[in-house]
């Protein structure tokens, strides 16, 4: 187990610790000299880091998903952890544990398998228990499932995050199938199960996460859809008009034209697999946003693009100690006599004397005419 991980690192510390490559870019200072702007992580969160001395001597050395080990001074930069590397050296695979370096489910992925599993034995519907088994009994689609990440990274970006999010919708689904009427709940479950499944091969989950070149040519949407047409031509007499149903969930399953899908919602299973889908990923989107968030003071987390919004970390909010308030001074006055404000001086005037307007030649004229009334 590698020391220290990003979540451990504090501020105004010299550190040393062996970090992912998640972005390089070489820039350049007013001098017209390079320096290097990196993002360095592990499986616990990344941070800014800056080379400014020396960069020209090291920066062809290394890439992007390559291992480094690091020294320099980590420093709050515009509220954010910002580490300026005085030395850096490239690591060999061979000295590296890299699951220390890749976000990974907290859940067994094994366990997990097991569990969709059985979700599928417990359906009624013959044909989608048989298409759905199809897929599990394939070692390619099964080996690839238990690692993929359900985003590369919005939501569910970790190694095992793809089927943690089916199971998890699946277990919503359970829950709103049963509160609505007439929902058949085998092809809510099934639309659940093989939405995303094109995924397994629209991203690259290797190293760092990214896409494929089929992933960017046609995305995962296609790719599921031709997943399922080719389990099903092996399906003896597998309904037809049921296979349209589950195409249409796959191509409206991002709700909105704009989002993505050809076609919107326009069944009941349908409407329900989108909001499922909507509602898990943007729970573990800020769920994961509050977690690493790598601003270091305040409640609120830095902007969050694809939420289109900043969080709140509640909890560090319902911590914050209030601020204190002034006690007032007793009022020891008697209850005839009311106690002087505590903002002011008191001052004592002896012998007042009437207050008397400055006079003037108009003042004096006009009295006279009104009788000397003042």
């Amino acid at each position: 187990m590698k020391s220290p991980y990003v979540s451990e690192l504090q501020p105004n510390q010299v550190v040393t610790a062996t970090l992912l490559v998640q972005h390089k870019e070489v820039r350049q200072k007013k001098s017209g000299e390079p320096y290097l702007s990196l993002t360095l992580g592990d499986r616990t969160g990344d941070i800014d880091a800056r080379m400014w001395d020396n960069a020209a001597e090291v920066m062809d050395t290394f890439d992007r998903d390559d291992f480094l080990k690091v020294r320099g001074l980590l420093q709050v930069h515009q509220g954010r952890l910002q580490l300026t590397v005085h030395k850096l050296a490239k690591q060999t695979l061979e000295t590296v544990d890299q699951t220390d370096f890749f976000p990974a489910s907290a859940r067994d992925p094994e366990e997990m398998f097991t569990e969709l599993r059985s979700i599928v034995a417990g359906l009624g519907s013959a044909p989608l228990r048989a298409l759905l088994e199809s897929f599990a009994d394939d070692p390619d689609v099964a080996r690839r499932l238990k690692v993929a990440p359900a985003a590369k990274s919005v939501h569910h970006a970790f190694l095992g995050g793809l089927i943690e999010h089916v199971l998890s919708m699946c277990a919503i689904a359970k829950l709103l199938g049963a509160h609505y009427r007439d929902i058949d709940l085998d092809l809510l479950l099934a639309g659940i199960i093989l939405h995303d499944v094109g995924k397994i091969h629209e991203l690259t989950y290797d190293r760092s996460f990214g896409y494929s070149t089929e992933g960017q040519l046609i995305g995962h949407i296609v790719i599921g859809l031709r997943m399922i047409d080719e389990k099903i031509r092996a399906i003896p007499d597998f309904p037809e008009r049921l296979r349209t149903l589950l195409h249409h969930m796959i191509l409206s399953h991002h709700g909105e034209l704009e989002f993505g899908s050809p076609k919107v919602p326009l069944f009941p299973e349908a409407l329900l697999l989108h909001h499922i889908d909507n509602m898990d990923s943007k729970m573990e989107c800020m769920r994961a946003f509050i977690e690493k968030d790598r601003l270091v003071d305040g409640c609120w987390t830095s902007y969050v693009s694809s939420l289109d919004r900043s969080v709140l970390k509640k909890r560090k909010y319902l911590e914050q100690e209030a601020a204190p308030v002034p006690v007032p001074r007793p009022n020891i006055a008697g209850p005839s006599q009311p106690a002087p404000p505590q903002t002011q001086q008191q001052v004592v005037v002896t012998n007042p004397q009437p207050y008397s307007r400055p006079s003037s030649p108009f003042a004096e004229k006009l009295k006279g005419a009104l009788g000397g009334g003042s």
